[in-house]
């Protein structure tokens, strides 16, 4: 399954019985390589079974990229408005602050291109899962590169 845009109007996308509307498939995201919207939804379409795997049933949070990694970051925590019905989320609370957040909680492909629709370059899960986001049950090392 590839989506396609020779003309650089909206792409819809079906997965499953869901349709996403790709708006400015030819955006530059990755302006080194000259990849595009459209080239990243391509790629989380080609590794769907694995995203999905990774990301299932976990809060993630959604680093966003607007104009391409050589824009601004948006971390963002909670779902926007204006999200389908069919999005899944996860309550997380933050007791500290004495706030939540209903972040995304992938259960399916067609979430995952949803949120790169949104802009979504990076998916950072919780190592929980919803049932019970206060008990991790993966242990994860994130090492980032230095200069």
């Amino acid at each position: 399954m590839k989506a396609a845009s020779d003309t650089g109007e909206s792409v819809d996308v079906l997965i499953g019985d869901r349709t996403i509307r790709i708006s400015s498939p030819d955006r530059v995201y990755f302006s080194a390589r000259g990849k595009t919207k459209l080239d990243l939804v391509n790629y989380y379409l080609s590794v769907g079974d694995g995203i999905v795997r990774a990301l299932r049933e976990r809060p993630c949070m959604l680093h966003r990229f607007p104009r391409g990694v050589d824009g601004n970051k948006v971390h963002q925590k909670r779902l926007p408005s204006g999200a389908p019905d069919w999005i899944e989320t996860v309550r997380v609370n933050f007791p500290r602050y004495g706030r939540h957040a209903d972040e995304l909680c992938v259960t399916e492909l067609a979430s995952v291109i949803w949120a790169v629709q949104m802009s979504t370059v990076e998916f950072h899960p919780w190592n929980s899962r919803r049932a019970d986001v206060e008990r991790p049950d993966e242990w994860r090392i994130d090492i980032d590169p230095m200069p």
